[in-house]
């Protein structure tokens, strides 16, 4: 793969062996204390679960709109797919890339499961008040406020919609699990550690690993535009040493199966491998040629990793 088309080069000079020596940032003094509030503040939400019966089935399941409230009275919105034959025996809560959703994954194996799309914040089918859709602003909204940074925010979306979940399908509860890929990969690293309610994790490609490198590797996306508002002003670093999906991870203690890549212009390679590194409990590597980005390997990667989640989860 060639770098000519960024500009610089999306390793960034790292070798397989650097890339699993990367380590987290230390926490910030409080840093636990605050994610801790913030989880208890978002199980004190009623999800006031909303459904739409769209009457159609796609694959094993019956599609759903759904809506329910979140923090700072966002109402969430996303899909729900649930089993066509009987009761789910498990549940997932699925997250999105940073251009949203607007429906669900079916590829999954998981035909005896619910699951639950949702679309994070200013994201998607949620769009919010003044919080842009376009990642290069929504990834800057508040950030000069840890406790009103939309990331938060998303992490709130995230929480409540396990509570939304178990609302609807209490018979999963112990057996819930959540997959990100880039944005939610990297809210989901954020969030998870404080929520025992999801029993394993999958992260794809995750972002918000290693702030300080995040703020200094060439990227595109979201990553450029905290870097070109960093520069502007510097003391934004101190919120985002509050949202540093690596430092999470050394409190994230669920298993998890993370997919990184060594090669991506979006995503610094070394923030994600930061967040493998740093998982604090049983975990399980699943190295890509490269993310976000086109390569010849691309599909037989995606159908290897297809069939690693759908072992990893089996019992969940």
């Amino acid at each position: 793969m060639s770098a000519v088309t960024y500009g610089f080069d999306p390793t960034h000079g790292y070798s397989a062996a650097q890339l699993l020596a990367v380590e987290a940032p230390e926490p910030p003094e409080g840093f636990a204390e605050f994610w801790r509030a913030r989880h208890a503040r978002a199980l004190r939400v009623n999800p006031r679960v909303k459904l739409r019966d769209t009457g159609t089935d796609a694959a094993s399941w019956r599609v759903f709109e759904i809506s329910y409230s979140s923090t700072d009275r966002v109402r969430v919105k996303g899909c729900l797919l649930l089993p066509r034959d009987g009761a789910p025996r498990r549940g997932f809560v699925v997250g999105h890339g940073y251009s949203g959703r607007t429906g669900p994954d079916l590829h999954l194996p998981f035909p005896d499961a619910a699951l639950l799309f949702f679309c994070a914040r200013g994201l998607g089918l949620t769009r919010h008040g003044t919080i842009s859709s376009d990642p290069q602003w929504h990834v800057l909204h508040d950030i000069h406020d840890r406790n009103r940074y939309v990331l938060g925010g998303c992490a709130d979306d995230l929480w409540t919609g396990v509570s939304a979940l178990l609302r609807i399908c209490p018979e999963v509860r112990g057996h819930v699990g959540y997959l990100g890929i880039s944005f939610s990969g990297g809210v989901g690293a954020l969030a998870l550690p404080w929520d025992e309610r999801v029993a394993r994790v999958h992260l794809n490609v995750p972002t918000f690993g290693h702030q300080p490198l995040r703020l200094r590797l060439p990227s595109t996306g979201s990553a450029a535009s905290v870097q070109r508002f960093a520069a502007k002003h510097p003391l934004v670093a101190e919120t985002l040493r509050f949202f540093d999906a690596a430092t999470a991870a050394r409190f994230l203690r669920q298993p998890t199966l993370a997919a990184c890549a060594g090669f991506d212009p979006g995503v610094a390679p070394a923030g994600q491998y930061a967040i493998f590194n740093a998982l604090a409990g049983p975990k399980t590597l699943f190295p890509l040629t490269a993310g976000h980005h086109a390569y010849p390997e691309q599909q037989k990667e995606e159908q290897e990793l297809l069939r690693k989640i759908d072992e990893f989860f089996r019992d969940l």
